[in-house]
């Protein structure tokens, strides 16, 4: 009996008059195996996710790179290491080698340098994780192809975490040979590890969650029923530090270029402290110490901010387009101006436009003039912000984690 809970009768229970009431079945409990990259906005979705599963009483674990994964995750997470620590330091080196090029050369450098070269360093140590977590589903980031191989050998269930809604638009459908291209690198590393019955490894066919809806994405009724738009994952806001007090109660206008390398937004960052120098707002420029040595009076630097808790004091979001933000922003109801740098950022500019959510300037060319009239645009006409709203209420209505979390109880 013990962990059991006990149910009191009632007197009429006692006496025969009052029929007992069913006995409580207890929850049944499962076990999930998250497979991640050792990217920052791969992971804060999945871990609100797992936040959610954990709170319900089923048993989560971790696979990837474990040093990355450490300080972006809940203490004591049980994390398996999933990666050749050779290849660990090339991976991080390839990202920074990455982050000059654009179009086909960077979705090229993309798969030959980062994905399929990942895949294969973390294939045996995802066997090991399963092999000794023994989950019942596994959950495979979209750019994690390891996972979704060690499922099928093993016959395990497996679901896909996208932490972009980018693919689901489908950039690439103007240009077959080059979409055709990326399934064929899917394809070849399926049948490089044994697996002959080829399927699209960013896709699950039991259930891909989708952290975006249609107000944001557009039309989703074509898609099949396993495919689940719950909005964003957000979860708890982490702690941090800001001075709130510095803000003095003009409109305040957060600029961030997310986890993007100092050398290739610096340009950027420099022409938004000017051009929000004209403009009776304060920004707060999210830069390294030292890039703005002098920044105007109205602007606040910081390396970090605690973003989500600072979203409740914002006005309207500057960023380059990455899908955590964007996301984090609308689920607040702000207005943005996007500047996308690269890989999925411009199929979520076009996203944010498509919904007049915002407006999108170029990353490399805009001028502090022309951001600071897109700006005071966005600022000034409700019409954004009203739009922003909308596409809020559909993430609250979409259920994030928890939905996320009802699927994959189902799964399992």
């Amino acid at each position: 009996m013990r962990g059991r809970r006990v149910q009191v009768p009632s007197l009429g229970e006692m006496l025969g008059t009052a029929p007992a009431p069913p006995p409580e079945e207890e929850p049944v409990r499962r076990r999930f195996l998250f497979a991640v990259p050792p990217v920052p906005g791969n992971v804060a979705p999945a871990r609100a996710v797992a936040a959610e599963l954990a709170a319900r009483g089923h048993r989560v674990a971790w696979t990837g790179h474990k040093d990355s994964l450490e300080p972006l995750l809940k203490g004591g997470s049980r994390i398996f290491h999933a990666e050749d620590p050779a290849f660990s330091g090339r991976f991080a080196a390839a990202r920074s080698e990455g982050l000059g090029l654009r179009g086909p050369a960077a979705l090229r450098f993309l798969w030959e340098r980062l994905l399929v070269p990942l895949g294969h360093a973390m294939l045996p140590g995802v066997e090991n994780a399963v092999d000794r977590f023994r989950p019942d589903v596994v959950v495979s980031d979209q750019q994690i192809l390891a996972a979704p191989v060690v499922a099928r050998r093993r016959g395990l269930p497996w679901a896909t975490s996208a932490a972009t809604s980018a693919e689901f638009a489908r950039p690439l459908a103007g240009l077959p040979l080059v979409e055709e291209w990326v399934r064929d690198q899917v394809g070849a590393f399926q049948l490089d590890n044994g697996i002959e019955d080829l399927i699209d490894l960013r896709f699950s066919d039991h259930l891909v969650i989708v952290y975006s809806t249609g107000a944001l994405l557009g039309d989703v009724s074509f898609f099949p029923d396993h495919v689940a738009f719950t909005g964003p994952a957000l979860g708890r806001a982490p702690r941090g530090d800001f001075p709130l007090d510095l803000l003095d109660g003009r409109p305040v206008v957060l600029v961030t270029l997310g986890t993007l390398g100092t050398p290739v937004g610096e340009r950027f960052l420099r022409a938004a402290a000017e051009a929000v120098a004209g403009l009776d707002v304060q920004a707060v420029l999210v830069a390294p110490d030292g890039m703005l040595p002098d920044p105007p009076p109205n602007v606040i630097v910081r390396p970090e901010v605690p973003q989500r808790a600072l979203l409740d004091r914002v006005a309207a979001v500057v960023s380059h387009g990455g899908h955590t933000t964007v996301c984090e922003a609308l689920a607040h109801g702000l207005p943005q101006v996007v500047a996308p740098v690269r890989d999925d950022q411009p199929v979520v500019a076009r996203q944010v436009e498509a919904a007049g959510a915002g407006r999108r300037v170029r990353f490399g060319r805009t001028t502090p003039d022309e951001l600071r009239a897109v700006l005071a645009d966005v600022l000034a006409d409700d019409a954004y912000r009203a739009a922003a709203e909308r596409v809020a209420a559909s993430f609250r209505a979409a259920g994030g984690a928890a939905t996320a979390a009802d699927r994959l109880e189902k799964l399992a």
